[in-house]
């Protein structure tokens, strides 16, 4: 199947990307700006990555995102809260509709270019903080991008089943450069180590049995799982 796959810079997407070269033709990577603090961190990790497979790569600017719409992951929001990606102040993270809006671009890039399938890394992790990652959504938005667009574009989400330790392992095992990827929200010029995506970060390669590659402003104990708000 012809596929465009959605590629942040991030473990997932870029995991996503290399898993997708296996099982499909990909004929492109579309990458978005949105307005966080972390984009000008990620996408040259996905432009590496996209480069590396000889794989073209679009990135759309999407400034109304940052203009319109509230999260402490915008720079326009909050600072970034520290802590377990499961606990409730993480949702402070949340871009509203983020995968909504992203995926209805990719339909229509996908029809036009003459793909049938649009690849995106959600996982089960992420069911947790973000709702626009979910299978009830993914769902549903698979049927309005087959229903609205003439050719049916797919909308493929193979990680839905798997946490993030489990990509990881796929990844190693796709030989996927972990060190050239991306994941601390804050965006400065390392990973901090305690942001809810720097620990699950760690966590990951912790649970996957796999070597961690990133260089992390600090190291403390990765905390057990969420702070009881009790």
């Amino acid at each position: 199947m012809k596929t465009i796959v959605l590629c942040s810079g991030g473990m997932d997407s870029v995991t996503a990307l290399y898993h997708a070269r296996r099982e499909h033709e990909v004929t492109g990577v579309l990458a978005f700006h949105y307005g966080s603090k972390h984009n000008d961190r990620e996408l040259p990790r996905a432009r590496h990555h996209a480069e590396a497979l000889g794989v073209p790569i679009k990135t759309v600017r999407l400034g109304f995102v940052n203009d319109l719409l509230e999260s402490h992951l915008l720079e326009s929001g909050g600072d970034i809260p520290d802590g377990h990606y499961a606990e409730p102040n993480l949702k402070q993270t949340v871009v509203p509709f983020r995968n909504g809006i992203m995926l209805a671009i990719a339909a229509g890039h996908a029809e036009s270019a003459g793909a049938e399938g649009v690849v995106i890394a959600a996982h089960s992790g992420d069911h947790t903080v973000y709702p626009d990652c979910r299978e009830s959504f993914m769902q549903a938005m698979g049927q309005a991008m087959e229903a609205g667009t003439y050719a049916g574009i797919h909308l493929l989400r193979p990680f839905i089943g798997l946490d993030k330790a489990a990509i990881v392992r796929l990844g190693a095992e796709l030989g996927v450069d972990y060190a050239r990827t991306w994941s601390c929200y804050k965006g400065r010029e390392r990973h901090c180590g305690v942001c809810g995506t720097c620990v699950e970060r760690r966590e990951a390669f912790q649970r996957a049995g796999v070597t961690d590659p990133t260089e992390y402003e600090q190291t403390p104990d990765l905390p057990s799982g969420p702070v009881s708000s009790s």
